[in-house]
């Protein structure tokens, strides 16, 4: 009897143990999903949208400069390789037929320099810009890549090489197209609700107006902002723009409104880069790489904003429109119809005085 005690009193702990180990083991399980259910609700709120797309453009840049920056560029050696046989072929020539045979010397000479130049244009075409990887994709530099792939820019004076860079490009644009377009309506709809806001405000406290009432209370007013306060927000951030760029590039206010205007709108031709001169002192340059990168980034968020609020109010004076439609055609069906039994009434008054 002892021994069937404890062989069930065993028995029971063994069991009561492997029922605790399980609920610590699912507990650990609800804790986790809850924990990833947690982070995917943040990150499709409008914080963690936008540290989403600024963590998506880090992560590309250095992924692309994992790839490009230490990859050999073929074009440069072909390059410098032409360059080092033209001089040793016009070394020849200057040996054999400098003194002797003036003519034979610029009759080879112009030969070796023609197909040297014909290469040279010929790489020019096809991208050489006479820079090294490791010149070309810096940090910002590949971080403003990383901007114009997933944002549709496209500015084209970085352009990846490698065949797993232009992998790469797909996967990355093929992903990070959804990611900005999440992040252009989210921020869109933060950015109008603070505007909206401020403008309210600013307009109640300019008209100290009596309120108005209906069966005893008062009459709340809808309040859109308009059109035209959006297009001074757009001018006042692309003139903004245009002063920056203007002062940094040395370009004409012209071409700095052009460029403000041709990457807001997402056309980016690529022949206006800020910081595109790797001939400047390096740390300048990237300097307004990023300056570029925060001013795009936040320049789409005031596009969003100003389509929304233009949304609105488009929408807000369709609907008085459509009232006011409606109200006309209500009087004109009234007055219509009260001169219709006027008539009517002067008819029949007119035909008993007859009779």
């Amino acid at each position: 009897m002892e021994r069937q005690n404890t062989a069930y009193s065993s028995f029971h702990g063994s069991m009561r143990s492997r029922d605790s180990s399980s609920t610590t083991g699912s507990d650990a399980r609800e804790k986790i999903k809850d924990c990833l259910r947690k982070f995917i609700a943040f990150m499709f709120t409008q914080v963690g949208v936008g540290a989403l797309v600024v963590c998506y453009a880090m992560l590309g840049a250095a992924s692309f400069i994992h790839i490009e920056k230490n990859s050999p560029d073929q074009q440069l050696e072909d390059v410098r390789q032409w360059r080092l046989n033209t001089t040793q072929q016009l070394w020849t020539i200057v040996q054999k037929n400098n003194i002797f045979d003036e003519a034979a010397f610029k009759t080879g000479a112009d030969e070796i320099l023609r197909v040297y130049q014909n290469n040279i244009s010929q790489a020019i075409h096809k991208g050489y810009s006479g820079h090294s990887p490791e010149d070309i994709w810096s940090f910002p530099a590949a971080l403003m890549y990383s901007l114009s792939v997933f944002t549709m820019i496209g500015y084209g004076n970085i352009v990846p090489k490698t065949v797993w860079g232009k992998i790469l490009t797909i996967a990355y644009a093929f992903f990070g197209i959804p990611i900005y377009i999440l992040y252009f309506c989210n921020m869109g709809k933060v950015l109008a609700k603070t505007f909206k806001w401020l403008y309210i405000t600013a307009h109640e406290c300019s008209r100290r107006e009596d309120p108005m009432f209906e069966d005893g209370e008062p009459i709340k007013r809808k309040i859109t902002v308009p059109s035209t306060a959006c297009l001074w927000v757009i001018s006042f951030y692309i003139l903004s723009g245009t002063i920056m760029f203007g002062a940094w590039e040395k370009w004409n206010y012209l071409d700095s409104t052009y460029f403000c205007v041709i990457s807001l709108c997402k056309i980016g031709f690529g022949d206006f880069v800020p910081g595109a001169n790797i001939a400047d002192s390096a740390g300048g340059s990237h300097v307004k790489l990023v300056i570029n990168f925060v001013y795009v980034l936040l320049g789409m968020g005031l596009v969003a904003m100003c389509y929304n609020l233009m949304c609105e109010d488009v929408r807000f004076k369709v609907r008085e429109l459509r009232e006011d439609l409606k109200n006309c055609l209500d009087d004109i069906t009234l007055k219509i119809t009260v001169c219709m039994n006027d008539t009517k009434y002067y008819h029949q008054k007119a035909n008993r005085q007859v009779k």
